[in-house]
């Protein structure tokens, strides 16, 4: 069986999806979304992309770099990234 996307209501009542492996174990949560049309909107980008995304290294933790409060969440990635050798 193949994975699958969630979509939920989080405790502060925002929409969110999640994706999960076959055997359930969560890989990944979104951001948060208005409505469930927007969580699939996005799971849509997450399918177009997810395919022929490369693989990077942050250079620092996002969420607890120098300049990152307990509260913030991550800037653009693409500032974050630097290309790693092909192997």
């Amino acid at each position: 069986m193949a994975g699958q996307f969630e979509i939920f209501t989080d405790s502060e009542s925002n929409v969110r999806f999640r994706l999960l492996a076959a055997d359930g174990t969560v890989l990944a949560i979104s951001t948060a979304f208005d409505d469930k049309r927007q969580a699939a909107d996005g799971i849509m980008a997450v399918r177009e992309c997810a395919g022929t995304g490369l693989i990077s290294e942050a250079r620092s933790n996002p969420w607890t770099g120098p300049r990152a409060s307990r509260s913030a969440s991550p800037g653009p990635i693409s500032r974050r990234r630097r290309h790693l050798p092909a192997v």
